[in-house]
């Protein structure tokens, strides 16, 4: 169930550029909410989803530090569906929970919106009951590769198997209410996301003055 409060779903594929954008829209005063920062806190040494991961998949799974072991998880969970199934049903209603609690934080604090910025947004099939807009960044298949490759462990046929494994760009883009294409100076980037800023201030506040 949506909050009162106005809300922007963030997504985009692996490689897009949805950190980039939701750090520019931070830094314009917005509140952001991070999925991907959100689960990596669970699963770090003593983190919430420690225990469960390590029931679930053993110790193979568990770095020599306590963290999960996110080379060896993701070479599993993007190799076999059911893999990836059981590990989602752990994360994900945790990662959904300590957001809920961090966006409300955020409206305490006098954001004037929240922006979630998630993953796998459309794959979750709830993007209407949670979210006032939905904002995907954009980019060509080309560009999501050769970014996603530069990170560390990270090769092409890895890449690939990780875009195959998220929703098709096209069904991204019929999901959107807004889009970025993240492919442009970063000038022109900066731009456009005044613009789509200043869209959501005005929603903001229209949103809020209607529930009063």
């Amino acid at each position: 169930m949506k909050s009162a409060r106005f809300s922007v779903g963030l997504t985009g594929g692996v490689g897009s550029g949805k950190s980039t954008i939701g750090g520019m829209l931070s830094r314009r005063g917005v509140g952001i909410v991070d999925a991907d920062a959100i689960a990596h806190e669970l699963t770090q040494p003593g983190g919430a989803a420690i225990d469960a991961l390590r029931a679930a998949f053993g110790e193979a799974a568990i770095a020599g530090d306590g963290s999960l072991d996110r080379t060896w998880m993701r070479a599993r969970a993007f190799a076999d569906t059911s893999t990836r199934a059981r590990l989602e049903a752990i994360l994900h209603p945790l990662i959904r929970a300590t957001s809920n609690r961090r966006a409300e934080e955020l409206s305490v604090d006098g954001c004037p919106y929240v922006v979630f910025v998630i993953p796998l947004l459309v794959e979750s099939g709830d993007t209407r009951g949670r979210f006032d807009r939905i904002l995907v960044v954009d980019c060509s298949e080309a560009t999501q590769i050769a970014r996603v490759c530069l990170r560390p462990g990270i090769d092409t046929n890895v890449a690939r198997a990780i875009l195959a494994a998220q929703a098709t760009r096209a069904r991204r883009l019929e999901a959107a209410d807004d889009v970025l294409f993240n492919e442009a100076p970063m000038e022109q980037i900066e731009a456009r996301v005044d613009r789509l800023h200043q869209c959501y201030l005005e929603l903001a506040k229209a949103s809020s003055g209607a529930s009063v």
